[in-house]
């Protein structure tokens, strides 16, 4: 049996010429000259910065980090309830699969 392969043409083969991001010149000699000293902005990161003087929010960072770990905690019981259910479901699956008649869990409370 042959393998289709799809008819190519010449028109389709393109070379993408790669320009790293990382020279300080871009390839093909075009320098912008509207600003010739100034840094990038993507580089200057200050905007970001805070100042010294303002001080850490205490109070918010222990809350935002309780409210992290009550979710977490939170998604660890889903998620052990979740793989204790699918292994009992399981487990009854197969026990009925066997042509058992047994399988069926009956809970008893003690009367007293």
């Amino acid at each position: 049996m042959k393998t289709q392969r799809p008819i190519i043409t010449d028109d389709e083969h393109v070379v993408l010429k790669f320009r790293p991001r990382t020279s300080a010149h871009p390839p093909g000699g075009r320098e912008e000259t509207s600003q010739p000293n100034a840094s990038p902005a993507a580089n200057d990161l200050s905007r970001y910065e805070r100042p010294r003087d303002e001080g850490d929010d205490f109070r918010h960072r222990m809350l935002a980090n309780v409210a992290a770990l009550a979710f977490t905690v939170a998604l660890t019981a889903i998620g052990i309830w979740l793989a204790v259910s699918i292994a009992d479901l399981r487990k009854t699956q197969d026990c009925v699969l066997m042509g058992r008649r047994d399988c069926a869990r009956i809970s008893v409370t003690p009367q007293g």
